[in-house]
């Protein structure tokens, strides 16, 4: 079992440059292997392989006009040319849209690092060939500190795979897969759950645990205010700093002054923030669902992107983050055995009475209460909804 680590990296501003500068030759690469594949198709050619466009980039590293690709590590422009090509090959495999040059000032800084020249130790993560000097002194300049100690496995029996260095705009990240024996315990299970996923509340489980929705909190709602303030005034930062074209009625130009920088900034920090706060609540609820070891969880199979449509919802559908909520229940119940099993979207679990099993097909939304027609029973909706889940398997087999 693969098992993925992401890092954050604390370096110095010397090796933040290289970092950017590696990250550029990335996007380079890939540009240059798009441009060749659409020139090569344009001419009616063959698809060309990336071991062809590699074998090419090394005769052109010989002209002196590109002699400052030697500066960098080979594998960085390799598996830049390679995933170039696999978005060329899902294209025409129909799987995803014709591959875009990547922007300088849109797409995010990343690159690749070779699995097996990578090294790790508690504290410092070892990058390849940041420094072309041999001497010792120098090497250290290839050592970039972790944030966070002992996080990554280390040892010599252990096997990295595909190590990425990403920039999210404040901070640079190291992530890593590193393969891991299943261990499996003999773990008494406890009864079976179903959970019924919504926007007034993140979960409602069939053994009457509720957990709420962190968007409602007042510390959330405060950072969220705090937000939308900061918002307005870079706005306004932008409006006084603009200046009239000339030759247009309407256009304006507008100059990102040291202010307005500062600004994004902070509120890239703060959007991290309310981000890192919404993960990590995800995080706490899959955690304590998973580790009581149910029998099996039953989770709805949702219909994310049409929800997504509702515009007086939409954008407390998208606070929830309900497919991460699947996403990472999805792995957590692999690694501790646990079965996963989602049931059908058509599935009238709101509708459908948890004692005499009747169908109330005019239930509306707005019904929050379940009263049945047929033998009286009075419920909460949603749990009711959790019931019918956890059921779900007996009433299909």
């Amino acid at each position: 079992m693969i098992r993925t680590y992401k890092v954050m990296l604390k370096p110095n501003n010397k090796q933040k440059t290289k970092l950017f500068e590696c990250a550029g030759l990335s996007r380079w690469a890939y540009n240059w292997t798009l441009g060749k594949q659409k020139e090569n198709y344009n001419n009616g050619g063959k698809f060309l392989k990336d071991s062809v466009l590699r074998k090419e980039l090394t005769k052109l590293k010989k002209i002196k006009e590109y002699s400052w690709l030697n500066q960098y590590s080979n594998n960085i422009t390799k598996q830049a040319i390679k995933d170039a090509c696999n978005s060329y090959k899902r294209f025409f495999k129909g799987y995803s849209s014709f591959p875009r040059f990547k922007s300088k000032r849109k797409s995010k800084p990343s690159f690749y690092q070779d699995n097996i020249k990578i090294k790790f130790t508690k504290t410092h993560v070892k990058l390849e060939k940041l420094t072309t000097s041999k001497k010792k002194n120098r090497q250290k300049f290839n050592w970039i500190r972790l944030v966070e100690k002992g996080r990554i496995p280390t040892g010599e029996d252990i096997k990295y795979s595909n190590p990425r260095v990403g920039f999210d705009g404040l901070n640079w990240w190291i992530s890593v897969g590193v393969k891991i024996e299943e261990v499996k315990e003999d773990k008494p299970k406890s009864e079976p759950i179903g959970i019924d996923l919504g926007v007034k509340d993140l979960a409602i489980i069939s053994n009457g645990e509720k957990y709420k929705n962190i968007n409602k909190s007042s510390k959330m709602r405060k950072l969220i205010k705090r937000y939308k303030r900061l918002q307005r005034q870079i706005s306004r930062k932008y409006d006084m700093s603009k200046t009239k074209i000339e030759g247009g009625e309407n256009c304006y130009k507008y100059h990102k002054t040291k202010n307005i920088i500062k600004a994004e900034n902070k509120l890239k920090r703060l959007y991290k923030k309310i981000k890192g706060l919404r993960d990590n609540y995800i995080h706490q609820v899959t955690n304590s669902l998973v580790k009581a070891k149910p029998n099996y969880i039953v989770i709805e199979d949702l219909n994310i992107s049409g929800m997504l449509k509702n515009k007086k919802l939409s954008k407390a559908i998208q606070e929830q983050s309900l497919r991460e909520f699947r996403r990472q229940l999805e792995y957590k119940c692999k690694w501790n055995d646990v079965k996963l099993i989602v049931a059908d979207r058509y599935y009238p679990s709101s509708k459908l009475c948890s004692l005499c099993g009747y169908i109330h097909k005019d239930l509306k939304l707005s019904d929050r209460i379940y009263k049945c027609p047929k033998c009286g029973n009075k419920i909460d909706r949603d749990y009711q909804a959790s019931i019918n889940l956890r059921e779900y398997p007996k009433s299909v087999a």
